[in-house]
């Protein structure tokens, strides 16, 4: 079995397709086993219910006696 060259680069990418596919397919079917147990599942998990200080700011360094502000948008100078 020859394959011609222009058609290399596609048997070469579908030789990897299948095996990618293959290790990704062997390893869903063993993910139960190698993930969490079922105890921890079944646990619900609840957010924390305090209060977010919204208003809280961001400590700002101090270059040169002017307050630093990062620029966050660099087509804005």
């Amino acid at each position: 079995m020859t394959i011609r060259e222009e058609n290399r680069n596609v048997f070469l990418l579908t030789t990897v397709a299948v095996c990618c596919a293959t290790v990704a397919g062997t390893l869903a079917l063993f993910e139960p086993v190698f993930g969490q147990g079922p105890d921890k599942v079944s646990e619900k998990q609840v957010a924390d219910s305090r209060p977010v200080d919204a208003i809280a700011q961001a400590p700002v360094r101090v270059v040169g006696g002017t307050p630093f502000v990062p620029n966050v948008n660099p087509r804005e100078r």
